[in-house]
């Protein structure tokens, strides 16, 4: 992986790390290249069973475009005649997207400072957001002249409602970490000193969970959103069958008579 995105895995844990505080992780080329892979090949690893998303420095998790690379982009387009810069859309975000939503392993997201635009919707297309008090939002697209990318016409009307979503989009504003969670954007709201530890645990309690019945529990979520009760019925028995079928659910109820811990393996 390249150096603007930093990738380890430990005992079942991914992290990826946004890496170029200097710009307040904002994303050029590069680091999108670097997410999306990362992303990717966490999503394929079966080593792989649970995910934190994090950032380095603590200004910012990530402000989005990085606009200096953008608009040198742009102007090389309006001389060659072409449109090559709007493909990031396609070749990048909807990919990094992609992959952290329907990866069958949940996906942590620990916000340490301003989250906007793309990197608000990084934040949303994870399963569970830990948030440092002094964090911010901004959808930020409508500033720029842009409409929404990153999944966030999707993710952001299903976390705080159409009218709510439209308020954020067509008038950018910073909204605390505070008020972020109020409105249901935020899981779990922690001081700043206390991020990243919070964020390890909670990830790390995951990794070691029923891997199984998560990548269940996320796809039932996603479906359920836009089907029907009737259709959502029948996923849910589709997906708890399989969830039965498990070890992992064999261990859980073994230990639940034997008033033990389970140690689940994954599968």
């Amino acid at each position: 992986m390249a150096d603007t995105v930093l990738y380890e895995v430990s005992e079942g844990l991914a992290t990826i790390t946004l890496n170029r505080p200097e710009a307040m992780n904002a994303m050029n080329v590069a680091a999108k290249v670097a997410l999306r892979d990362a992303a990717e090949t966490a999503a394929a690893d079966p080593a792989v069973r649970a995910v934190l998303l994090t950032a380095a420095g603590d200004r910012a998790f990530c402000v989005g475009q990085d606009l200096k690379e953008h608009v040198g982009l742009l102007l090389a387009d309006q001389e060659s005649g072409t449109s090559q810069t709007m493909n990031t859309v396609r070749d990048h975000y909807n990919p990094i997207v992609k992959a952290l939503t329907g990866m069958r392993k949940p996906v942590v997201a620990a916000v340490n400072g301003v989250a906007a635009g793309a990197g608000f919707g990084f934040a949303l297309a994870a399963d569970y957001r830990i948030v440092s008090e002094t964090a911010a939002f901004n959808t930020s697209f409508a500033g720029v002249a842009l409409t929404a990318d990153s999944g966030m016409s999707w993710t952001l009307p299903r976390l705080i409602g159409q009218s709510r979503a439209s308020d954020l989009l067509l008038f950018p504003r910073s909204i605390s970490a505070q008020e972020a969670y109020e409105l249901g954007i935020v899981n779990r709201l922690v001081p700043a000193a206390d991020l990243a530890a919070e964020a390890v645990k909670v990830a790390r309690t995951l990794a070691e969970g029923p891997t199984v019945a998560y990548a269940a529990l996320k796809e039932s979520l996603a479906y359920g959103a836009d089907h029907s009760l009737a259709e959502a019925l029948e996923k849910e028995d589709e997906l708890q069958t399989l969830a039965g079928a498990s070890e992992d659910h064999t261990i859980a109820v073994r230990a639940f008579i034997a008033k033990e811990k389970p140690r689940y393996l994954g599968r």
